[in-house]
This record gives structure tokens, C-alpha cells and sequence, in this order.
């Protein structure tokens, strides 16, 4: 029997081809619309050494401005031989891109009490939260003046006033142990996620002046549930998309709960990556940020429980990569705490407990 040439051609791709998947070689074309997620390394030369014999203690926050300046918020809580070896850092400080201390300020009888998170709006303000003294500041860039301050310091919307008061959730001036600040551009209205203690987002007008909350405290069976407005413990953190969406670490809960401004309820953001023999080490939604793209096609949640930063595909929640893990080493984590990302899309990652770090992440292409 004559075979044609072209004939035995066809013959032994197909068979490669079968053979290709068969042994699981062959890679099937993304799915369509999924977007390959960046690439990240350490950056071991981010930031410069701290000027002035400073120190560390916890980094409750990190944040970024229009310039990809990056601030971060320290709770000056250092070890007694830190202090004899060194100085605490300032409350607030302020690096350029390239890692050098360009700025600090903060008088630590003024800023809050146990610094946590902050952010930069629209106006170039610079907002702060204190989780354990009830209040948020927001402050000119610089730090030369406290232009605006919500709650009042060391008195908590609590059934007696107190920190170990029974939370309310209920105050329209007072707060309970704050955890993070969103500024909508569009009005300057002020979205804190409040927090610890209370279990709701609350918002102020610019001014401060009250105007709606929702959320309350959960049990477990409603947060495994997908309970809207139910939170786990803490609401630990707060952010507006630019699709005008309001997203909040339900922390204890592994998800992040979307809402519209309003606080009618979207959708669920599920990040259930823990491990069962890791029970108390803070949830897997600590903090979001998004790649600077406008439509935000990624989704950065920083995950204290198993101590990764997971990239998420916005549209669909999917993880689609991660980098990090628990350890003490350049690009390993201990209790990754909050992030920030810049407008080229580098990730910044700041450590509480032992951690007591930032650390910047660049991108070095794509997966």
C-alpha cells in the first residue's frame, strides 16, 4: 500500500499531539479573559538604612502617594535593649521610590495609639487610625498640621466609655479601636472600618459629620455562611475600587465583603487558603490593594495566617498566584500586617510582632 508523504505527516502529528495529551504535556490557552498575573522578587536594597540610630517597632501601616512616596506608620514599641541601642524611629515616616527617608513627623503624644494602617487621598492628605485609642486624623502631607480628627482619644463607643466596655457600634462621634481609612474622591466622604470592638463600616462627610454604617458582629456559622454584613472579630481594613465599589477584610472571616457606597451588599471575595494547624495566626484577609491599571484587573491580599501575599483576578476572586512565606529572611514574612501598591505596580508588604519591617516587591514580568 503507498502512502503519501503528506499523508504520514498527518498521521504522526496527530499522534503526537494525542501523545502530548495524554502525558498531560500539552497546556491549555488560558481561559478567555484571564490575565497572567506579574511576577514579583524582593527588592534587598528597599529601603536605606534609618538615619539617626533609628529603630523600628511595629509597622502598623503602609501607604503610597501620587509620587510613589511611601509612608509607613511605626508603634514605637521597642524591646528595652532596642532602646538602649538605638532611638524609636518617628511615628510617620516618608521614603521616595528609591528607598531614602525623605520626610518624618508625628508627635507620638498626638497620633494615634497603636497606629493602624493609613492613607493617602486624593488631596495629598495623609489619614492615620489608632486601634486603641478610638480615633482617625487626617493630616497635611507633610505633617505640619492635623486638619481633621474623628473620635476622641481614649474614649470608645462602649457601654462605659472604655476600651474593655461593651462595644456599641452604634456611636455618631465616637469610635471603637479604628483599623482603616478610604476617602471617596468623588464627595471627600470618609469610610473607616471600625474595627476592633465594633464591627462596622462607618462613614463621616468631610467634615466629619456622621452619615451611615452598616455591619455588625457575626457568629461563625454566619461567616461560613457568606452572611452579608456579619464580621468575623475585626473589620481590618477598607478600600474603594475604581469601580466606585467599597471592599472590607471581613479578617477572621477569609473574605473580603463588597459593597456599593451605600452599603447594599455585591458579592463575596473568598480567600480560603489556611492551614488547620495554623489556628490563631490572624486570618487570610488582612488587607487589599489593587494593580494600578485602571479597570484593577488584580486583586493584592496580604494573608497573615499562612503569612503570603496572594494575587486574585478582580473580576472572578480566583487566586491566581502568590508569593511569600513564613520566615525571618529577605522576602519571607512574619505577620504580614498591611500593603500598598504603587503606580507601577510594586507591592510593599509591612510586618507587626516580630516582623517589624517593610518590604518592597518589584516586578520582574509575568507568570
Amino acid at each position: 500500500m503507498n502512502i503519501s508523504k503528506k499523508t504520514i505527516s498527518v498521521i504522526v502529528t496527530a499522534t503526537f499531539a494525542g501523545l502530548v495529551i495524554t502525558l498531560g504535556i500539552f497546556c491549555p490557552a488560558p481561559l478567555q479573559g484571564q490575565a497572567n498575573p506579574p511576577k514579583y522578587e524582593i527588592d534587598p536594597y528597599w529601603p536605606k538604612p534609618l538615619p539617626n540610630g533609628w529603630v523600628n517597632g511595629w509597622i502598623g501601616g503602609v501607604c503610597v502617594d501620587a509620587r510613589d512616596h511611601v509612608f509607613i506608620v511605626d508603634r514605637r514599641n521597642l524591646t528595652d535593649n532596642e532602646k538602649e541601642a538605638g532611638h524609636p524611629a518617628p511615628p510617620v515616616i516618608e521614603f521616595d521610590s528609591e528607598g531614602n527617608v525623605v520626610n518624618s513627623w508625628g508627635d507620638p503624644d498626638v497620633v494615634p495609639i497603636w497606629q493602624h494602617g493609613c492613607y493617602v487621598d486624593y488631596e495629598n492628605n495623609v489619614w492615620l487610625a489608632g486601634a486603641r485609642d478610638g480615633i482617625v486624623q487626617k493630616y497635611t502631607h507633610d505633617g505640619s498640621k492635623l486638619l481633621l480628627q474623628i473620635g476622641k482619644s481614649k474614649v470608645f463607643d462602649s457601654s462605659d466609655g472604655t476600651v474593655d466596655g461593651r462595644a456599641l457600634n452604634s456611636s455618631h462621634t465616637l469610635l471603637f479601636r479604628p483599623a482603616g481609612v478610604a476617602v471617596d474622591r468623588s464627595n471627600g466622604d470618609i469610610y473607616i472600618s471600625d474595627g476592633y470592638g465594633n464591627s462596622r463600616v462607618v462613614v463621616f462627610d468631610r467634615n466629619g459629620k456622621y452619615l451611615r454604617q452598616w455591619g455588625r458582629q457575626g457568629s461563625s456559622a454566619e461567616g461560613e455562611a457568606g452572611e452579608a454584613g456579619a464580621f468575623m472579630q475585626v473589620v481590618h481594613c477598607i478600600t474603594i475600587g475604581n469601580d466606585g465599589l467599597v471592599y472590607v477584610c471581613d479578617r477572621q472571616g477569609d473574605r473580603v465583603q463588597v459593597f456599593d457606597m451605600m452599603g447594599n451588599f455585591k458579592r463575596n471575595i473568598w480567600v480560603r487558603t489556611g492551614s488547620e494547624h495554623l489556628p490563631d495566626r490572624g486570618g487570610t484577609v488582612m488587607w487589599v490593594g489593587f494593580s494600578p491599571d485602571p479597570s484593577q484587573r488584580f486583586m493584592y491580599i496580604a494573608s497573615e495566617h499562612n503569612d503570603q501575599v496572594h494575587i486574585l483576578d478582580h473580576s472572578t476572586g480566583q487566586i491566581l498566584s502568590s508569593f511569600g512565606r513564613v520566615g525571618h529572611l529577605l522576602g519571607e514574612f512574619t505577620h504580614a500586617h498591611t500593603l500598598a501598591v504603587d503606580s507601577k505596580g510594586n507591592v510593599y508588604v509591612a510586618e507587626v510582632q516580630s516582623g517589624n519591617r517593610v518590604q518592597k516587591f518589584k516586578i520582574v514580568g509575568s507568570q
